[in-house]
């Protein structure tokens, strides 16, 4: 049972053939076997239990089955939840009990989905390591001493873990496909806006997005189709002919050496399946990137998180959540969102980035992909496998030292602040036995056909082994 895809998992509980109550405790039992991982802030077993027997007595009635049913779905702990606290792992909203699932969550559980307990993350979703101080950090199964990526670290592990087959993760600047990348799962941000982010604790609406992690295409593909309430078929491409554009002088320099020897072996397998390769850098991308993801994201969390912990009535200030806040989060805040910090973001830098900068990056992507008659451009998701825990403000590359920030989200920034449709699969093991993944960003708007492409490479690329508890 704990290898069986959500879409096999579905059919089976569908059919009868499998009890969602029998299903729910097997991946309940997972959970309590990778508890080290501590990839949950909140697990209620009997809640779980109780929604899989009421699911099993809608099958049993006769009763219209959703497209989800009986699915346990892990949700990362910044997207609200009636039944769970919604922490966005920060002291100050351990107790925070929204009074409605967001969007999203509704229409998950309204297809038939049980929610599997609140994922572990970034504090505030603020990192890519997950190495949260107030809850824990979150491991990384294929190494547990190793990060699993950020911020939906909890998500990503609990998947590659086989705790579940589906979960909910968000996206900013890299929170869903870091951690696919580092824990060798699948991860698919979709362009931004596709489905509802409104109930999860924000940094920017301008980049912000939920998307789900997953150990398959097709479980990504059952996900979209719920979330988007697009219920047409996607059915995976042929890539004989089909053009991926490769930018070397962005994503391909300075590369761990495991991380170019398993992406040069993922791309020969891509180029005798038949797709050819372009290649052409994108004009001026990293002095764009530099204008404008952390300007939007440094001024926009300072507006849009003190709004919601408003609107949905959180029973704390901005001013507090900060002073409660982990350390290593408050200084983040000190220095790149208050008045007078290094960092401190004016209106009229914002302005420029949104106004004048973020319209070229988008219209760099758009000519780019017109000129090359790519479909995705392809590249390795990290410039790194996992790093340890605590290793979090330098990283040795052959040999020599490269911050943090550059080695995990270089490869991933732009994507997301151009609002592109991002998939991520994996594309081996390192001789470490850590995952090394690559990531094919879209044209905007081409999420459908992004999942249909990356339904044949995953075909072609092979699964990695799973890795032991």
């Amino acid at each position: 049972m704990l290898n069986l895809s959500a879409v096999q998992a579905v059919a089976r509980m569908t059919k009868g053939e499998l009890a969602a109550e029998r299903y729910a405790e097997a991946l309940l039992a997972r959970c309590a076997a990778g508890k080290s991982l501590n990839a949950f802030i909140t697990l209620e077993p009997q809640r779980v239990l109780e929604a899989a027997r009421a699911a099993d007595r809608r099958r049993q009635s006769g009763s219209r089955l959703g497209p989800l049913h009986g699915l346990p779905i892990p949700v990362k702990d910044s997207v609200n939840t009636r039944d769970y606290p919604t922490t966005a792992g920060t002291p100050a909203l351990r107790d925070f009990r929204p009074k409605a699932d967001a969007p999203v969550v509704e229409t998950l559980v309204n297809a038939g989905a049980i929610v599997l307990g609140k994922t572990n993350l970034h504090e505030l979703s603020y990192g890519w390591t997950s190495n949260n101080l107030a809850f824990g950090a979150v491991h990384n199964p294929y190494g547990v001493a190793c990060i699993p990526g950020g911020s939906s670290g909890g998500t990503a592990a609990a998947i590659a873990a086989h705790m579940a087959p589906l979960g909910i993760a968000e996206d900013t600047e890299g929170s869903i496909r870091v951690p696919a990348a580092l824990c060798g799962v699948a991860g698919f941000r979709p362009t931004t806006r596709r489905y509802s982010t409104l109930g999860a604790a924000p940094i920017s609406p301008l980049f912000d997005q939920v998307g789900p992690h997953a150990r398959t295409v097709a479980d990504l593909v059952l996900f979209d189709r719920v979330a988007s309430a697009q219920d047409r078929a996607i059915i995976a491409a042929p890539l004989k002919g089909v053009k991926l554009a490769l930018a070397r002088d962005y994503f391909f320099a300075g590369l761990d050496s495991q991380v170019e020897r398993l992406t040069s072996g993922a791309l020969g397998k891509l180029r005798a399946a038949g797709v050819e390769f372009v290649d052409a850098d994108v004009p001026g991308l990293a002095a764009l990137i530099d204008l404008i993801t952390d300007q939007v994201q440094n001024h926009d969390v300072r507006v849009e998180l003190p709004k919601y912990l408003r609107t949905y009535g959180a029973g704390v200030s901005f001013e507090e959540l900060i002073a409660r806040a982990s350390p290593d989060i408050q200084k983040i805040f000190t220095q790149d969102m208050a008045p007078g910090g290094p960092a401190f973001v004016s209106e009229a830098e914002y302005r420029a980035a949104v106004d004048v900068h973020l319209p070229k990056l988008r219209a760099a992507y758009r000519d780019y992909f017109a000129r090359s008659g790519a479909a995705a451009l392809v590249f390795p998701a990290t410039m790194v496998t996992a790093p340890r825990i605590g290793d979090d403000s330098q990283v040795l590359i052959n040999g020599k030292p490269v911050r943090f920030d550059i080695a995990v989200a270089r490869n991933i920034a732009p994507g997301s602040t151009a609002g592109l449709p991002g998939l991520v699969l994996p594309a081996g093991l390192s001789g470490d036995g850590l995952p090394v993944s690559l990531e094919f960003d879209g044209p905007a708007g081409s999420d459908r056909e992004l999942l249909a492409l990356g339904l044949a490479i995953e075909s072609v690329l092979g699964p990695i082994p799973a890795p032991s508890l």
